[in-house]
């Protein structure tokens, strides 16, 4: 038997085309902002290694840390386009501190950020807690994932 088509499957057949055409919309990803105790963390893994620093006890841990907080707030302004006017440089200026201070504790195995060195990285450390406000966990959670993947990898 042949079926004559009704209004009701037209009807049918225009909402589930509506429906497919909702589901395919692409969604913006849900942004979730950094909350004050992820914030916390990052200023205690900057700010305890510099104040441990200034006593004489920096140690490998410690730098390491200060160095991870700095580079995933600083790789995350520049993934997500961020025009915080000179974070980045400021960020970047306290990278290469960091920089001189691993070559120079490798070599002597005293690890210390001299007392002209510490305007620098305390700037570093101050526009990296401004500007982790303005980023989001999933962002951090990857630019992390991803600076110790390419860590690992050399």
């Amino acid at each position: 038997m042949h079926k004559v088509p009704s209004n009701e499957d037209e009807e049918g057949k225009e909402n589930n085309w509506k429906g497919r055409n909702r589901m395919a919309k692409k969604h913006t990803p849900l942004r979730v902002p950094v909350t004050q105790g992820l914030k916390d963390i990052y200023a205690m893994d900057m700010h305890l290694p510099y104040q441990a620093a200034c006593a004489g006890s920096f140690s490998v841990t410690g730098f390491s840390r200060l160095a991870a907080a700095i580079s995933v707030v600083r790789c995350a302004l520049v993934q997500k386009n961020t025009q915080i006017p000179n974070a980045v440089e400021t960020l970047d200026t306290a990278i290469n501190l960091l920089v001189a201070i691993r070559r120079r504790g490798d070599s002597t195995d005293v690890w210390e950020i001299t007392e002209d060195e510490r305007p620098i990285m305390l700037a570093g450390i101050e526009v990296a807690e401004e500007c982790i406000g303005v980023l989001d966990v999933a962002l951090l959670a990857q630019t992390a994932a991803t600076l110790f993947d390419q860590m690992a990898g050399t």
